[in-house]
Order: structure tokens, then sequence, then C-alpha cells
């Protein structure tokens, strides 16, 4: 079976790519030069694959990069690629919580994303996932990384919110399992092993991480401003929007309702100890190269030092 992966250099992706047969799988996405909205590089790239595992997403807009064109019109794209290449099957990688109508662009164009799946007319399974985790994920990396730089952690409207983390090699398990037919509903809400309050897994990360930080509740709304300014400031944000409404919500129930895949190839580990030790980032803390001022100075930078160095040459050029 010859398998197509959107967003394949993602953190969904690339797990996924790496329990395939290189020879048998067709990585894509925009590291690879093909743009999620353009059906021609699409179809040319889906030719001879019999499935296709759409997981492309952002969690933020940045420039051209909005949450309308990887979502809704990369989506629409990928439909028609699979048509002129002739694709059997389309596995979409969703949010458990994405609908329409709820405030949030994410989640609604999430959601849009699905109709045009379910509308297609091309055999699919949309998978509506919670949290994944694991090696390279944006949940226990940011939270270890927090308690390695700060003495104190915010408890950001955490209280009562639930979640079920799945482990992204049980979420791989699924996904294959809906690329060989053996999920039959449409539409399926995948979450972890485990339902265990918000707070309660972010104190097992920092556990693990070796660190016991104070935990100190905030109103929920302090989530949002937290979330706003590091997109502003961040390369990669502590809690992106998106994340910060989900967190909001909490993770742990499908909306609108979606049944479970079928018993043998649910998530089954939990969110335990050694599952998040082999999630934990090599990098040690939060530090000022995560800063997008870090990445505009060090742009200056080079220009200037090739500035220079092209200065010097020509310079030299001049007196010979």
């Amino acid at each position: 079976m010859r398998i197509a992966i959107t967003g394949g250099t993602g953190f969904v992706g690339r797990h996924l790519a790496a329990r395939l047969d290189p020879a048998q799988t067709v990585v894509i996405s925009r590291r690879t030069g093909v743009e999620i909205d353009d059906p021609d590089a699409l179809a040319a790239a889906f030719a001879g694959c019999d499935v296709v595992v759409h997981a492309a997403g952002i969690n933020r807009q940045i420039g051209d990069q909005t949450f309308e064109r990887v979502h809704v019109r990369g989506t629409r794209a990928v439909v028609e690629a699979a048509r002129r290449a002739g694709v059997a099957r389309i596995i979409m990688v969703s949010f458990l919580r994405a609908r329409p109508d709820c405030g949030s662009p994410y989640h609604e164009t999430k959601w849009a994303a699905e109709e045009i799946i379910r509308e297609s007319g091309i055999a699919h399974t949309i998978l509506k996932a919670s949290m994944i985790y694991g090696p390279g994920d944006h949940m226990v990396d940011h939270v270890t990384r927090a308690v390695r730089s700060w003495p104190v952690f915010g408890t950001v409207g955490l209280g009562g919110r639930m979640v079920r983390p799945i482990p992204v090699d049980d979420f791989v398990e699924v996904i294959l399992a809906a690329a060989e037919g053996r999920i039959d509903a449409p539409t399926v809400a995948v979450m972890g092993a485990e339902e265990l309050p918000l707070e309660e897994a972010v104190r097992r990360v920092a556990a693990v991480a070796g660190k016991k930080p104070l935990f100190v509740p905030l109103p929920v709304w302090a989530i949002r401003v937290l979330a706003q300014v590091t997109e502003w400031t961040m390369k990669v944000p502590l809690v992106a929007k998106a994340q910060a409404r989900m967190l909001g919500e909490g993770v742990s129930e499908p909306l609108p309702w979606a049944p479970e895949p079928p018993e043998g190839v649910r998530p089954r580990h939990p969110f335990s100890e050694d599952s998040i030790r082999a999630a934990l980032p090599e990098e040690g803390a939060f530090g000022w190269h995560d800063l997008r001022v870090a990445g505009c100075f060090a742009r200056v930078f080079r220009k200037a030092r090739n500035g220079g160095r092209q200065s010097r040459t020509f310079g030299a050029l001049g007196a010979s």
C-alpha cells in the first residue's frame, strides 16, 4: 500500500512516516516544495498512491499561512488532487472538538475541512483526536521547558478541565488501522486510555522532568493573554490562542459526538512516567533563542556580516 502524507514533516506526519516503508511513502510539505493549496502539485505527488493521510494543519496563523488557506483551501486541494490521482481513501487528522459557529477560527476551519472530506465522495476516515504527545510535541515539550525555566507555573484555568492524552505511537496505530480499512465509521473520536485533570497531567510532567515548581492558580482569561503575548514574541508560542481555547474547554469529550474506534484499535497506553519520559525534550529551558526578535537580530547580523564580506571582496577586486 502506497501512502502519501500531507504535513509529512510535522509532528504526526513524521512519526507516521518513520513507521512506513520509505519506498512506499510520499512525504508532502512546504519543506518538500509542495504548497498545501496547489492541486496540481498535490496530484503529481499523489500519483500511484492508494491512501492519503491528510495531517497538514497549523495551530496559529503566520503571514500567508492562515487557517483558511491551510485547513479549508488546502483540504479542497487535497480532495481535488486525490480525485485526479485515483486515490482510494483519505484519512484526515482533525481535532476532538472541531465544530462550527464556536468563535474559534481554528475549530471552525478544522470543521469546515471535515465537511469537505465528508462531501468528497471518496472513502474516508476522519480522526477527531484529543491531545497527542511524544518526542517533538507541543505538550510535554513546552511544559517541561517551562518548569525548567521558571520556579512558578501558573495553572491557568486548569481546575476541573479533563484531558485524555494520546501517545503519538498509539495514534499512528489508529491511522494505520484506518488506512487498512479496519475502522468502519467515517468519523471517530480518538482519545487516550487515561482520563485525568489537566493540572494533574502538568504535575506529572514536572515530576518526571525532576522539577517541583510552585503551582499558582490563575483565572481563565490569563491563558488567553499569555497566548496572545507568546504568539507575538516567540517562534513557537508557549501556548497558542487555539491551544488556549482547547485548555479552557478541556480535551476529553468529542463535540459534536462521534464514536470511538473499535476496541482493538483504540489507544491503550496511559499517561505514565515512562511515556512522559520518552517525550521529554533534550533542550533544557526556554531562552533568548526562542524569541522571534532573536531571529530578527540573527538575520540582521548575517546580512551585516555578509555585506562586510562583499565590501572586502569588491575592495580587493578594485585594488587588483
